[in-house]
């Protein structure tokens, strides 16, 4: 069927749905009306010779950029934040205006579409460049973010055109990049057209363990959108919860994989940077240790177990514990965020009285690019991020006490320091890549301690490392050979 020429209104042209039953259903008066003016807008705009591909063309390297580099000309990554999140903002506002409904099997594998213009209207605001978006299991999304506390409107307010960048990127090796709503409370994160099949096909047993785990500690996925930028260039993404506060300052971040080979951060580069994220053989080294007593740490080790049996069940290895401690005593005095975060606002104006003057017709599409190319980052002000935790942390058993989990001794009274912690990096399926992997290292290396492992031995180490760290009971290498 040609769906240029289906006769369900102008939404047939920019939505692909699997049916009405399972879709977003129909748009009412106002929703068909914005729609006819976007398109309408979308065939004045392709009149123009110049679009974002052009602008982008001779930049193709700089789309390697990081998080917290410098914003000018030729930095695609900020552009394309722009899409992913207006495309955020109407997909969940779409599904959120209909009426609850139980899920369908079929939800589990809904794809809609939606087609944005570069001029921006009402449908679409904010919107400089022209761009396609898809959003998958709107539904299962809209529901699991409810499962989580996460208020739909808060949501969608939270990811605004100002966005916080943070210095430090990913700590694997994906060559994912990370953008941070403002209040710091969401990450959106890029990820490989794998991850994103492998997200799909998992979707619907992690959906089931959110359920019967409220506590869980497996990354907490929001969304999973992908964005299709002119001349075909597809980019795949997630929108998760930030295991790390606003409100506090994080003195020491550990990425820890229950893993020995290959998993140290240098002391070269911490003492560039002290806060580095660590890993396991700092860990060991530091003889650091998550203080909790036999109750809280009971409550961790279980639901820990809960969440790695799924893990080794849907085959996954690779992941990792993401632990930040807060240090009471020390609280905020190091301001350690205002060195980190970084924020970047578009500034208009003074383009837009260039075009005035020079007696042009204001494009406002143009003028927002050219203020994207001069932008740069600003220091965030602590007084622009939320002084509390966020309102969804506190119905979490790991993120109640003050968005985190305080540590405690023997006789389970508090003590001075608070964990944020969570299980990241989930869709790395043990598959033909990970298998040739892991027989090259044997080769040269003990097999139990590389990272790349099957499932069951990953996850079996994974829970005996976590059981030590919790229980303070590493040797290092030293003391091992004095025993």
């Amino acid at each position: 069927m040609n769906k240029r020429k289906s006769s369900s209104g102008p939404f047939s042209t920019a939505s692909s749905v699997l049916s009405p039953k399972h879709g977003l259903g129909e748009l009412d008066a106002e929703e068909q009306d914005a729609l006819r003016e976007e398109i309408r807008a979308r065939k004045l705009a392709r009149k123009q010779k110049k679009t974002y591909a052009d602008d982008a063309e001779d930049s193709e390297d700089e789309t390697r950029v990081t998080i917290g580099t410098r914003v000018s000309e030729g930095h695609r990554n900020y552009q394309m934040m722009y899409d992913m999140l207006t495309g955020i903002r109407i997909a969940v506002g779409r599904v959120c205006a209909k009426m609850k409904r139980e899920l369908t099997p079929e939800d589990f594998l809904a794809a809609h579409k939606l087609v944005f213009d570069v001029t921006g209207n009402e449908l679409t605001p904010g919107v400089k460049y022209d761009f396609k978006f898809k959003d998958y299991a709107p539904w299962v999304f809209r529901n699991l973010r409810e499962k989580f506390h996460i208020d739909a409107a808060d949501y969608m307010m939270s990811l605004t055109n100002k966005y916080i960048l943070s210095e430090i990127g990913s700590p694997g090796k994906s060559g994912s990049f990370f953008y941070y709503s403002r209040d710091y409370r969401f990450i959106i994160k890029t990820i490989h057209h794998s991850e994103h099949k492998f997200m799909r096909k998992i979707l619907n047993h992690y959906y089931e363990h959110v359920c019967s785990n409220p506590n869980t500690l497996l990354c907490r996925f929001y969304g999973l959108h992908r964005i299709k930028l002119p001349r075909g260039r597809k980019i795949h993404f997630v929108v998760m919860g930030n295991v790390l506060p606003s409100n506090k300052d994080i003195h020491q971040t550990f990425d820890l994989k229950g893993s020995m080979f290959g998993r140290l951060t240098s002391d070269e580069e911490v003492k560039k940077n002290p806060h580095a994220v660590m890993k396991d053989q700092n860990w060991v080294k530091n003889k650091q240790k998550i203080q909790l007593g036999p109750a809280k740490r009971d409550i961790f080790i279980t639901q820990l177990e809960r969440d790695v049996e799924l893990l080794q069940k849907l085959n996954i290895m690779d992941y990792s514990l993401l632990v930040g401690i807060h240090d009471i005593i020390k609280g905020n005095t190091e301001c350690i965020r205002d060195h980190r975060l970084h924020m970047v606002t578009p500034k208009t104006e003074r383009f837009e009285k260039q075009a005035i003057f020079k007696r042009n017709k204001p494009d406002r599409a143009e003028i927002v690019r050219k203020a994207l190319r001069n932008a740069n980052p600003e220091h965030i002000d602590p007084s622009e991020l939320p002084m509390s935790p966020s309102e969804e942390r506190r119905w979490c058993i790991f993120y109640h006490e003050d968005g985190g989990f305080r540590s405690s001794d023997e006789q389970d009274k508090a003590s001075d320091e608070l964990y944020y912690i969570g299980i990241i990096d989930i869709l790395t399926p043990y598959n033909y890549v990970k298998k040739t992997e892991h027989i090259w290292k044997s080769l040269t290396q003990d097999k139990t301690t590389i990272s790349s492992v099957n499932p069951a031995l990953y996850g079996k180490r994974f829970i005996n490392f976590m059981n030590k760290a919790a229980n303070g009971s590493f040797k290092t290498l030293a003391e091992k050979k004095n025993t």
